[in-house]
């Protein structure tokens, strides 16, 4: 196509596959612009589109979260199951580190060996205050997992090196933590720098040791010194890579320092000399992940992401991701085992309250939609520290090619209220609705195993499991609290209704002590039903904006507790316990149109923190934060429930 304008007669002249067409008008100069504008569209029709440079990620929902809940009102993603890996403990050390220290954040994984490896970051109260060190923990199913073992310790320098002026002290610091090299090796890396600014000139070097499948260490050796600094093998504590005899350790090493991707990983604490990586500008804990064409997506904090189409050797400009709403809690994305996709972050800039913990999906690592709560409990902060902001934040998975666990799930780490360490194991496919009935039967489940279908939040002092509870042939759901300030909570998705019938036989091995609160929820957690077992040996339900008693329980009997619900604006429920009608018609709690869920939890609904809680303003340790209390257990079997329009 050959097109003219001449402006000063307004004349057009279109070639068109060999036929001339002459116009000569006017007030054809408005015809002529959007043609004009046509044509360049035509010239190049993906300059903004979704996918591209310009765009390389979106969220298509409409949903977003309500700040005031830690959930955010999201619907759950059905069957996640939330472990805490490492529980914090100042005055009894040997209950968790062997230290006491209390900032524990940045966690990463990986999977090598049959088994998982979580790394992170402690220092004694405060974040970016020396003295820090680097931690190890394993779990071989993802539920049970090691105590912590020392990866790298307090750096110590050499005789005669002193501490630069306007430091203070030595810490670590890493946005990433280990490579599976193509020889089978396994690295954990650490950095080590300058409290309380580890970054450009503060920094001192990457530090590097091989994991052996016996679970003990290599030595450790400096892989990368800081490029802002004269650092060598005669100022710093440890010898150069290269120095090492073993030639497969070398090789690995080698390997990793030309993976463009891992190591723009490391750009965080050193970015190099002019020209060494890719990108520019302030961008923080890349997250990447190769599409099905093979381009590659980066994810960095603030929402910003980047495109390549070489494996990393160059890059779009980054740009902010206008659809996706976070702070600077970490941004993670992956494509999952059942060749979806997923990202994963804290969807709110309130960045001293980091919750909650969510997901989108897609089905081509460009377009997500259905945004889901994956972790949504925020339990109270037993230490103060600076800058340990609320709720679970600093999100990441195994990056590609550092394993795949052998069950299709997604597994991702975080830290909670930068105090404990947690994980969270996804079912792919992603889901959030249930079709028809639901009956579940524990004793066809694993004992201590994964609970399907179910939403689980299990402290290490407050464990959910499946157990050989009557028997190992009719086993049931446990729930074991000796937590002073958490709880255990187990929640079954069901299908959607405005009317539904629940039922769950329920036995408390304790009548005088603890709570179990049973509660029925909508699809933005409202509890429109709630029933409790209460520490006075009485079953109770909240009516009228009141608990009233139903009847009395005794310790280690099973009670069979039916719930009939008319889950609408002006609805009412009923309940039966035995066979017996102990409620008619009450009134419920909230106003709803639907219910979808049922909810067990060890302790009461809490709303603290909130969005204006100081995370900065100083406070003694929680009082017997450290001890557990005497244990409540309860038990679940026969779960069943349907829903109905």
């Amino acid at each position: 196509m050959i097109y003219t304008f001449v402006t000063h007669e307004l004349r057009a002249r279109v070639d068109w596959m060999g036929e001339k067409i002459v116009m000569t008008e006017p007030v054809l100069f408005f015809a002529a612009t959007c043609l004009l504008c046509l044509l360049l569209l035509l010239q190049f029709p993906s300059s903004a589109q979704t996918g591209s440079g310009h765009e390389p990620v979106r969220y298509i929902g409409g949903v977003s979260i309500d700040p005031a809940p830690h959930d955010g009102r999201l619907r759950p993603t059905l069957g996640v199951a939330n472990y805490q890996t490492v529980r914090a403990n100042r005055t009894h050390p040997q209950r968790a580190d062997g230290f006491g220290w209390t900032y524990n954040h940045a966690p990463v994984l990986a999977y090598w060996n049959d088994m998982f490896y979580q790394e992170y970051l402690s220092n004694p109260v405060d974040e970016h205050i020396a003295p820090g060190h680097t931690l190890l923990v394993t779990s071989r199913d993802g539920r049970n997992w090691t105590p912590p073992v020392v990866a790298f310790p307090a750096y110590a320098a050499p005789r005669g090196v002193r501490v630069p002026k306007g430091y203070h002290g030595y810490m670590m610091h890493q946005r990433m933590g280990f490579y599976v090299a193509p020889n089978g090796r396994l690295l954990v890396l650490g950095f080590y720098g300058h409290a309380e600014d580890p970054f450009g000139p503060g920094g001192i070097g990457r530090v590097v040791r091989e994991v052996y499948k016996d679970g003990t260490f290599g030595p450790i050796h400096f892989i990368r010194y800081a490029s802002h600094g004269k650092w060598n093998e005669k100022n710093t504590s440890y010898p150069f890579y290269t120095r090492s005899t073993d030639n497969g350790f070398v090789e690995a090493c080698k390997t990793f320092l030309t993976d463009r991707l891992m190591m723009l990983q490391c750009r965080d604490e050193d970015p190099g000399p002019e020209g060494f990586y890719p990108v520019k500008g302030d961008l923080e804990a890349l997250s990447f992940y190769h599409r099905q064409d093979g381009k590659v997506i980066a994810l960095w904090k603030w929402s910003m992401c980047a495109l390549s189409a070489d494996e990393g050797q160059t890059f779009s400009t980054p740009v902010k991701a206008q659809t996706f709403t976070m702070d600077g809690a970490k941004f993670w994305g992956q494509r999952t085992a059942d060749g979806r996709y997923a990202l994963v972050y804290v969807p709110t800039t309130y960045s001293e309250h980091r919750y909650p913990l969510a997901l989108v999906t897609g089905d081509d690592g460009i377009v997500f939609d259905d945004l889901l709560v994956v972790h949504g409990e925020v339990p109270p902060r037993r230490f103060f520290g600076r800058w340990k902001d609320f709720g679970p934040q600093y999100i990441r998975g195994i990056e590609e090619g550092n394993g795949i666990p052998p069950d299709n799930a997604m597994w991702i780490t975080y830290s909670v209220n930068k105090e404990d360490m947690w994980v969270s194991r996804i079912p792919t496919p992603v889901r959030y609705r249930v079709e028809g009935p639901i009956a579940d039967d524990f004793s066809k489940m694993e004992t201590g195993g994964h609970i399907a279908d179910w939403n689980i939040y299990s402290p290490q002092w407050a464990q959910v499991r499946v157990v050989d509870f009557p028997s190992a042939t009719e086993k049931s759901l446990e729930l074991r609290d000796e937590d002073p300030y958490d709880y255990a909570k187990a929640v079954r998705v069901f299908q959607e209704g405005s009317k539904a019938e629940i039922d769950a036989t329920v036995l408390a091995k304790q009548a005088d002590k603890g709570m179990l609160d049973i509660e029925v929820l909508d699809r933005y957690g409202n509890q429109p039903v709630r029933l409790r077992f209460d520490s006075d040996g009485r079953i109770k339900a909240f009516v009228d904006s009141a608990w009233v008693n139903l009847q009395t329980y005794a310790p280690d009997a099973w009670y069979k507790i039916v719930v009939a619900i008319d889950a609408t604006p002006f609805g009412h429920f009923s309940v039966s316990i035995d066979g017996k009608n102990v409620l008619a018609d009450a009134p419920l709690a909230e106003a709803v149109r639907s219910v979808e869920r049922l909810s067990f939890r060890t302790g009461p609904y809490r709303d603290q923190p909130t969005r204006q809680t100081d995370n900065e303003k100083p406070h003694a340790p929680l009082d017997g934060a450290d001890d557990p209390v005497p244990p409540v257990v309860y038990n679940i079997r026969n779960v069943r429930a349907v829903g109905s329009v």
